[in-house]
């Protein structure tokens, strides 16, 4: 029988009149089926726009870089380890856009803790290579196009996180040969955090509280 919001199913089974029928609610079979009951996307938005807003306050020079070491830490494990977690769990409920993202910026974060962190502990082994550099952050900000493009049949909130992380790859490739340049993808990419972490409340709301904020609604632009 058809499911409606609210309805009872009952399983088909054999009649016996010594046993009561067995109701389940809508929907609920389908989701004991299922390994991960849970939405990890609010998780994995949080791991990044955290870890982000964390980053840009050094990019930004509100703060000095003796702050980086807490960024190192929150970088390898939240904006790492968490985000690539929520990745996993995300491929294994079916979402693709959203496993693969998770899970590639999940990487880049721990990646980007390891490079730094052996780039100032030895750094006669990481030389400083400028075009390299710049070449590593346009890279990624090609790759952040590509998700960009699928956001825009997602919602408000996904396609202003992607194309803000866009604008500050791209400033931050400048910013290898430009202070100015870089401070500014300080600002595009705290900016891009706060937003991450705002999608990560809209769609927590939207789930649990039924509440629908600006953003959160489905768009289909292509």
């Amino acid at each position: 029988m058809s499911n409606l919001n609210g309805a009872l199913d009952v399983e088909a089974q054999p009649y016996d009149p010594k046993q009561k029928a067995v109701l389940k609610p809508a929907g609920e079979a389908g989701k004991a089926d299922e390994w991960v009951r849970g939405d990890p996307g609010p998780f994995g938005l949080l791991c990044f726009g955290m870890t982000t807003c964390m980053l840009m306050f050094v990019t930004t020079e509100w703060t000095t870089k003796a702050f980086i070491p807490t960024v190192f830490c929150y970088a390898m494990f939240y904006g790492g380890f968490g985000q690539f977690v929520a990745g996993i769990l995300e491929l294994i409920k079916g979402n693709t856009f959203g496993g693969t993202a998770f899970a590639s910026y999940g990487a880049f974060w721990m990646g980007w803790f390891l490079l730094e962190y052996l780039s100032i502990t030895n750094k006669a082994m990481f030389p400083g290579v400028k075009s390299g550099k710049s070449l590593w952050c346009g890279l990624w900000a090609f790759l952040t196009l590509g998700f960009f493009i699928v956001t825009l049949r997602k919602n408000g909130c996904l396609m202003t996180i992607f194309s803000t992380l866009v604008i500050t790859f791209a400033l931050l490739s400048g910013g290898v040969w430009n202070a100015d340049c870089e401070q500014a993808a300080g600002y595009w990419g705290f900016f891009c955090g706060a937003s991450a972490i705002y999608a990560a409340f809209a769609f927590l709301y939207k789930q649990e509280l039924g509440i629908v904020l600006p953003g959160a609604r489905p768009v289909a632009y292509i």
